[in-house]
């Protein structure tokens, strides 16, 4: 999806094609590989196209094996793509490697940069020497992001002795010593408790807020998605299957809406006619109703207020529809076009 500014991130037709090897069935296959292995192409990423504007907190979800690792990797340089091009903070990431990567910061879930048995403090200055961060800068960004990820108390302990949550803070404050205009976060959350997950989240936020970083996220915990992302890029079998904002795919695959109400005393008519044809209203309890609707026919504020002047209302609630629910309706879209198509 196109975006306003010049792009942080350009994405165009990228591909990436493994060979992978095949054995043979039986003992008479073994032998036949030992003499001439057979290899076929796997494609995991096929012409995927995208751009990220600068500041932009994107999504790339998908299920194990949809190629949103594998496109990670060809982000940061890791790998060389098949095909299609690629160009980040003003680089070709697999051709410019060594200067691409002092403009980016990543962090790939539960992989840590920092060097195990020694303090974070040890970590952090060998880092600002790798990136080329002098002593007095660096020393202002540690002070800087010990504001944001109360990292002080760590400073001086190994990280073997950190516990997961601390090691993650730790982990993303190594990422930004230097600054990077590009952040790539594989699964940031994983393996976090509710509390630390929730500190986590609130970092991002305060790092995009005040240094209007760009970041691309992995994860399968979608409260990262929608605690922190406007847009998403949803990709499965190695294609792009949506590119947009959360909200347009909630209007898209979640038409089915609910409305809430608590009453402070029964109605007194008939509570079917609020609304027209198109509402389907539940007694959920003695003054709990609920009604069902298209939200494509009927806007959510327009029955709520239809609501409003008919019924004696406490309480009113249009609760959002479940993200995982919808994301899993996609796959399952995706899977039967896809079987469609073979078949």
């Amino acid at each position: 999806m196109p975006t306003e500014s010049a792009p942080a991130i350009r994405v165009r037709d990228l591909e990436k094609v493994f060979r992978v090897f095949r054995r043979r069935v039986g003992l008479g296959g073994a032998i036949r590989d030992l003499v001439h292995r057979r290899y076929e192409p796997l494609r995991a990423v096929a012409g995927v196209s995208f751009e990220v504007g600068e500041g932009e907190m994107v999504g790339l979800i998908g299920p194990n094996g949809a190629g949103k690792s594998t496109t990670l990797k060809m982000l940061t340089g890791i790998l060389v793509p098949s095909g299609g091009e690629i160009e980040s903070a003003g680089f070709v990431p697999h051709r410019q490697r060594v200067d691409y990567v002092r403009h980016i910061g990543a962090v790939f879930g539960q992989r840590t940069q920092l060097w195990w048995d020694l303090a974070v403090i040890e970590s952090f200055h060998l880092l600002g020497k790798i990136y080329g961060v002098d002593e007095k800068t660096l020393a202002e960004r540690i002070e800087q992001l010990d504001g944001i990820l109360a990292i002080g108390e760590l400073l001086h302990t190994p990280v073997r002795k950190l516990s997961l949550g601390q090691r993650m803070r730790c982990d993303l404050a190594a990422s930004l010593l230097h600054m990077p205009r590009v952040l790539f976060l594989d699964e940031p959350t994983i393996g976090l408790d509710i509390v630390a997950k929730d500190g986590i989240r609130s970092f991002l936020r305060d790092i995009n807020r005040e240094f209007n970083t760009t970041a691309i996220i992995t994860t399968h915990d979608l409260r990262d998605i929608e605690e922190l992302c406007e847009r998403i890029l949803i990709i499965d079998h190695g294609s792009l299957l949506f590119d947009g904002p959360l909200d347009a795919i909630k209007s898209a695959h979640a038409a089915e809406t609910h409305l809430v109400l608590d009453l402070l005393s029964p109605p007194t008519g008939a509570i079917d006619a609020i609304g027209g044809e198109g509402v389907h209203w539940e007694q959920q309890g003695p003054l709990r109703y609920r009604a069902t609707f298209d939200r494509r026919a009927i806007r959510p504020p327009d029955l709520a207020r239809a609501a409003l002047a008919e019924l004696d209302v406490a309480d009113l609630a249009i609760p959002e529809p479940s993200i995982e629910r919808i994301i899993g309706r996609i796959y399952r879209e995706s899977g039967a076009r896809r079987g469609g198509t073979d078949g």
